[in-house]
């Protein structure tokens, strides 16, 4: 595995990454209000989306792209060269933040929220997995989730796994033809569970917080990391596999994502930690960077 290299800086807040059509995509929080960028490889943005607060990010089949508003409790469709158009309202089903997204191949949509409002320092209780289908109609289909985030789902559509930040672990679960989930399992441990009830005020207790994370074509996950300054590619039994620490003092590696032409590439979104006050300044602090590894993407979503 090579070094980490800088693709492209001052940005506030950058999540929700993905590689689609040859560039990167992520989402970036507060710049002038919120924005979406994509970036090619050699890290110049060719398009820029104005949306408030955005975060996670898929594609219909149709290719018009979908971006979750987190502060607005809404998913957007934006067709290329066209203004956003609401997709969903998510408000009656979220509590907290809304959070990320995957699109899978039938064009169904796989949705969470933090389930508890982080900023202003209420304790943690469960949350759902939201599906979005087609029609437009908004299915929960799983609950009690520990701060759900990362969601992927397998090449063959028959398996999603999702990241629950708080529990630090991935959970799993069979998709059937119709949508629905069954078999909850838990598909990879990095760090024991801490009960909702014991979570410390600042979680410093929870000793690792998979955020975006991406799995790989032999199973494995990199798991972003928004609870401490390091980075791991963990087994499915939980093993660390490779590390990668944040590039400077004071930052964390919170989402990432394999990509590239070959899909070897991991693409890291490093921001400062949000418990300095995320945000609060607007700063351009938060960067993408780029390193090559030696298993490629598992060629799911995303």
């Amino acid at each position: 595995m090579s070094e980490p290299t800088k693709l492209l800086d001052r940005g506030t807040f950058f999540e929700g990454p993905r590689w689609h059509d040859g560039c990167w995509w992520v989402s970036d929080f507060y710049t002038d209000g919120g924005r979406i960028v994509a970036v090619d490889p050699g890290g110049a943005i060719v398009r820029e989306i104005p949306l408030e607060q955005p975060s996670g990010l898929g594609w219909l089949p149709d290719g018009d792209l979908l971006a979750v508003s987190m502060s607005t409790h809404k998913i957007w469709r934006i067709a290329d060269g066209a203004e956003p158009v609401l997709y969903a309202d998510l408000s009656g089903h979220s509590r907290g933040e809304s959070n990320d997204m995957t699109v899978d191949a039938q064009g169904r949509v796989w949705v969470d929220s933090f389930g508890y409002d982080l900023y202003a320092g209420e304790r943690p209780v469960g949350a759902e997995l939201m599906r979005v289908d087609p029609d437009g109609s908004i299915v929960p289909v799983a609950d009690g989730l520990h701060f759900p985030n990362s969601v992927m789902v397998s090449a063959d559509g028959g398996t999603l796994v999702v990241a629950e930040t708080i529990a630090s672990r991935l959970t799993a679960f069979d998709v059937a033809a119709d949508g629905t989930l069954s078999g909850r399992r838990v598909y990879c441990q990095i760090a024991p569970t801490v009960p909702l009830d014991d979570i410390a005020a600042d979680y410093s207790n929870v000793s690792y917080g998979p955020d975006g994370c991406t799995l790989d074509a032999e199973g494995c996950v990199w798991a972003g990391n928004s609870l401490g300054d390091w980075i791991g590619r963990f087994s499915p039994a939980g093993e660390v596999l490779q590390r990668i620490d944040a590039p400077a003092p004071g930052m964390a590696i919170y989402a990432v994502q394999l990509g590239g032409a070959d899909g070897n590439t991991l693409l890291l979104c490093v921001a400062p930690d949000w418990r300095k006050g995320m945000g609060d300044d607007n700063e351009p602090r938060a960067s993408l960077w780029t390193v090559e590894v030696d298993v490629p993407h598992h060629d799911g979503r995303p």
